[in-house]
């Protein structure tokens, strides 16, 4: 398992903006396949997008695409969530995931077996 560490999120406006970051302390994400995750109070965690290891292919829950941007630079050892256009439903914990052998499906939580601590985005008025 590697240790993850997400930084970035904060009290932001409707419409505003956040990058959230990933780091790996000690191991090379690069290896990794990293997800975002996301869980809001009551509710489960679920998919927000995801980025492979292997060919850098991203994915997209429907409600974050066009609005979401993963990326990682290898050369920083970090992964990336820049999210723009935020809306109050946006407002969760947000978490980073990895998965050293690529998921089936890169949206269920089953198939990362390391995480984050998580951090707070909250989108209000």
């Amino acid at each position: 398992q590697v240790q993850l560490v997400e930084s970035g999120g904060g009290l932001v406006q409707p419409g505003g903006s956040l990058r959230l970051s990933c780091a790996a302390p000690g191991f090379t994400l690069d290896y990794y396949t990293i997800g975002w995750f996301r869980q809001a109070p009551g509710k489960e965690r679920e998919g927000v997008s995801c980025i492979s290891s292997s060919d850098g292919s991203t994915y997209y829950t429907d409600s974050v695409k066009g609005r979401f941007t993963i990326s990682r630079d290898n050369a920083k050892n970090m992964v990336y969530l820049q999210m723009n256009s935020l809306r109050p439903e946006d407002t969760a914990v947000y978490y980073c995931a990895g998965a050293f052998f690529r998921p089936h499906d890169w949206y269920s939580t089953y198939e990362y077996d390391s995480w984050g601590q998580g951090t707070q985005v909250t989108v209000s008025s």
